[in-house]
């Protein structure tokens, strides 16, 4: 198990991550499969369209199925289907998303309520890892306090202490064979805490590290200007994890930033909304103005949907709510995504990254998007 940094460009990086499944090539995007799976997507397409590494979520397959009939299945790899790593999120976001549902919370753990039926329960550290060590993920991360970007200093504090002493026991307590385990810094944009953050995850011998508690409704400056300062400061030689972020801009301005691992639900979502993500920025199919359009979704695209349908036919499938629209827009949408990043990568490696970041974003601001027409 091993992170090796092949090439700079400022503060951007190019690596690889080795893990029990395979490699990652970083910078990584992570498609999002909460449930187990990609939505709507058969493994070996989300493979197909450029994925290392695909995210699952601890707090969804506790509910549904369980982790011990997972483990009964042979782990997570034989009952989904997928071969390569997979990296598990602690389930402490769900949690405290939900915050409606949140019973009690202190040093020990936290007690909730299941968003499926309303029953009692309750994480620890310990019980998250053992969850974890169930599914047999590659990449387990530890359960953390993550608090909206508008909580009180003294919130963000207490988050912050709890998150250390979690990390703390997180850390020791029994994994799979070959199971990296990453610790999660929080502290939201306060520059104090989040500094404090840093110093105490880092003080222990994780695989990786990751900052937790932005793009959580922070201003996109704000967000920046913390990964700007605050990424440096995680070990050179360990994978840099900002969790949750997937918009085409956003991945190539933290990728500057010197992050490795990124990973959101945008991709799939917005395609399931009827838009695409495209070089002249994003393209709401419900506009009238594809109705007879012979394009692809995107030029030079090679995914399934550019490679034999056109905007025309995309357009007639997702008005007329045909489950194969929202399979092409997903397909397209994360190739696009996967392919940006691939393209950073590359760049990178040739000492072009800050020209094409620049001439990217330029595309990817395209015209205004017009107002949605259902006609």
């Amino acid at each position: 198990m091993s992170f090796r940094v092949e090439a700079t460009d400022g503060a951007a990086r190019a690596g690889v991550v080795t893990t029990a499944h395979g490699e990652i090539r970083t910078p990584a995007f992570m498609p999002v499969g909460t449930k187990g799976t990609v939505k709507a997507l058969h493994p070996d397409e989300v493979r197909g369209v450029g994925a290392d590494v695909v995210l699952a979520n601890t707090y969804h397959l506790h509910f549904r199925p369980g982790e011990r009939l997972v483990e009964e299945l042979g782990g997570l790899h034989a009952f989904s289907g997928w071969d390569g790593p997979i990296l598990t999120d602690s389930g402490g976001f769900q949690v405290f998303s939900l915050r409606d549902t949140i019973a009690a919370l202190d040093d020990d753990g936290v007690a909730f309520r299941s968003v499926y039926d309303g029953s009692e329960a309750r994480f620890t550290p310990e019980s998250v890892a053992e969850i974890q060590r169930r599914l047999g993920s590659d990449i387990a991360m530890c359960l953390d306090v993550c608090l909206p970007a508008n909580a009180a200093t003294l919130e963000l504090e207490r988050a912050v202490r709890i998150t250390t002493g979690w990390a703390r026991r997180q850390i020791d307590a029994p994994r799979t064979e070959g199971q990296l385990r990453f610790g999660i810094t929080q502290g939201a944009s306060h520059a104090e805490l989040r500094m404090r953050s840093i110093e105490e995850i880092t003080a222990l011998p994780f695989e990786g590290y990751a900052l937790g508690g932005l793009a959580v409704g922070e201003s996109k400056e704000e967000m920046l200007d913390c990964v700007e300062w605050a990424a440096p400061l995680l070990p050179e030689s360990k994978p840099r994890y900002f969790m949750g972020i997937g918009d085409p801009e956003g991945i190539l301005e933290v990728v500057a930033r010197g992050i490795d691992m990124f990973d959101c639900v945008l991709p799939t979502r917005t395609a399931r909304t009827g838009s695409a993500l495209t070089w002249e920025g994003r393209l709401n199919l419900r506009n009238a103005a594809f109705r007879a359009d012979p394009r692809p979704l995107d030029a030079g695209c090679a995914c399934p949907a550019c490679e034999r349908f056109s905007r025309a036919y995309v357009r007639h499938l997702v008005t007329q709510r045909e489950l194969l629209g929202l399979r092409l827009l997903s397909l397209h949408n994360l190739r696009f995504v996967l392919d940006l990043t691939a393209r950073a990568r590359a760049a990178i490696e040739r000492g072009t990254f800050s020209s094409f970041r620049d001439e990217a974003l330029a595309r990817l601001a395209g015209p205004p998007e017009e107002e949605p027409c259902l006609s």
